[in-house]
């Protein structure tokens, strides 16, 4: 039986490991795999190993497993490499979103836009030039799958500084697709979206139930349900992407708790319809304790000599969930549409060739083929070239290591009108993360 090797960088990313082994091990393949786990802390590494082990072992699953702290040692002979990797861990993305509240900017994720993707960005792009210039040189025909956030940011800089083909994959349309169709009760998978945009900032701009426009029933559902007292938060879709939806006919997939950020006018003291965000809304804290307490866990079942529950073996929905059968139609031309973020190329008009936009792509043996070009709303256009435009910014900062061009690109996203303040506010920022910034030090 061929063999096929996968290798998985950022393998403390609990969750998505987890997810990873489970589909790995209940697709249906005609290939023998070997799986080798890659994370730079030995600490995190050695009991998601044993985590593993135990998964592949109670699933009677013969999959080889390696693991190393040094990818060199497992990137020769790989034919899939993604990464996971979080420089800096939940510690550091902590710092991303409170150093900017102290300046009155409210963020519930910080992990794509705003001065704490942006913050993020100038970590996380080194860190992915340098995996990406070792595949280069150790697996050059791997397919190289990027997880890591900011999606948008790191793709671009992987393309600009290297060329290398990377692969953008994320859950957002997918996840959207369950909530919308939760939301209108119908059977999510009868439900469909066409979409297009900015990782964490996709426009669903066609809906379709059994093949049929579903717009007549968002409209119907809306006029009832925003009749209502006391609607505003009671819907499953946030009132910032109602207001979009009525205002030019598109829904955001990852609805208000990443929308939001793209949308600085509501970022004046975390102003969000009467709450704020990231606090009382989309609580940022809670997100933090929520990975954490489930990293806990997962080293708990790692360390104990218990079996792992059967409930630990339940299929996952989360970001992992395609990649799988991505690979699959790889390796047999499946011919299958997944979402994609890869360089525009046209597929949206008015959008600059270079931007790494996310839409739907034809996978198969020639790999990735895009769809028609997306005609959206002028409007529409010029929010995904403002936020594309602060991309190419923070990209040269972190490429460089330009304080000037991170600083431009706070102002150019309006979410601090008063230079002064926004260059005192990034330099806090780039002292909490110096050990991550070497292209920062003199």
């Amino acid at each position: 039986m061929e063999k096929k090797k996968i290798v998985l960088i950022g393998a403390g990313s609990a969750m998505f490991t987890q997810g990873l082994v489970m589909d790995l091990i209940e697709h249906e393949w005609d290939v023998k795999w070997s799986l080798a786990l890659c994370d730079i802390d030995p600490n995190i590494l050695k009991p998601m190993e044993r985590l593993v082990r135990k998964m592949l072992d109670q699933q009677h699953s013969d999959i080889e497993l390696t693991a190393s702290v040094d990818r060199c040692d497992v990137l020769p002979g790989a034919d899939f490499v993604v990464s996971t990797i979080g420089v800096g861990g939940r510690r550091a993305w902590e710092q991303d979103v409170f150093i900017p509240r102290k300046y009155g900017i409210y963020q519930p994720v910080g992990d794509s836009v705003a001065p704490g993707g942006m913050s993020r960005s100038l970590r996380m792009i080194p860190a992915l030039i340098a995996i990406t210039e070792d595949i280069m040189r150790l697996c050059p025909n791997a397919y190289f799958f990027n997880y890591a956030n900011p999606m948008t940011a790191n793709c671009r800089a992987i393309n600009k500084a290297t060329g290398f083909p990377v692969v953008g994959l994320c859950h957002g349309v997918k996840n959207g697709q369950r909530r919308m169709a939760g939301y209108l009760g119908i059977d999510a998978s009868k439900f469909q979206v066409y979409a297009a945009g900015l990782n964490h900032m996709v426009f669903a701009y066609d809906f379709r139930l059994d093949g049929k426009d579903a717009r007549p029933l968002f409209d119907a559902k809306f006029a009832v349900d925003e009749a209502k007292p006391n609607s505003t938060f009671a819907l499953a879709l946030g009132p910032l992407s109602r207001e979009l939806y009525h205002r030019y006919g598109v829904l955001p997939v990852s609805d208000d708790r990443h929308y939001s950020e793209f949308t600085s006018a509501y970022f004046g003291k975390g102003a969000y319809f009467g709450r704020t965000l990231g606090i009382e809304s989309y609580s940022f804290e809670a997100t933090i304790k929520g990975g954490d307490d489930i990293y806990d866990e997962v080293l708990a079942l790692a360390a104990s000599d218990q079996p792992l529950p059967d409930t630990f073996f339940s299929r996952l929905e989360g970001e992992h969930e395609e990649l799988c059968n991505i690979i699959d139609c790889l390796m047999h031309d499946g011919r299958k549409a997944f979402y994609v973020n890869l360089p525009n190329r046209g597929v949206i008009n008015g959008i600059a060739d270079d931007t790494v936009v996310e839409s739907l792509a034809l996978c198969g043996g020639r790999g990735f083929i895009r769809t028609d070009c997306v005609d959206l709303s002028p409007a529409l256009i010029s929010i995904i070239a403002k936020h594309a435009m602060i991309d190419e910014l923070i990209v040269e900062a972190a490429l460089t290591g330009n304080r000037d061009c991170f600083i431009e690109a706070i102002l150019q996203g309006g979410y601090l009108n008063d230079r002064d303040k926004i260059a005192q506010m990034a330099d806090k920022m780039l002292e909490a993360q110096a050990e991550y910034l070497p292209q920062f030090k003199k």
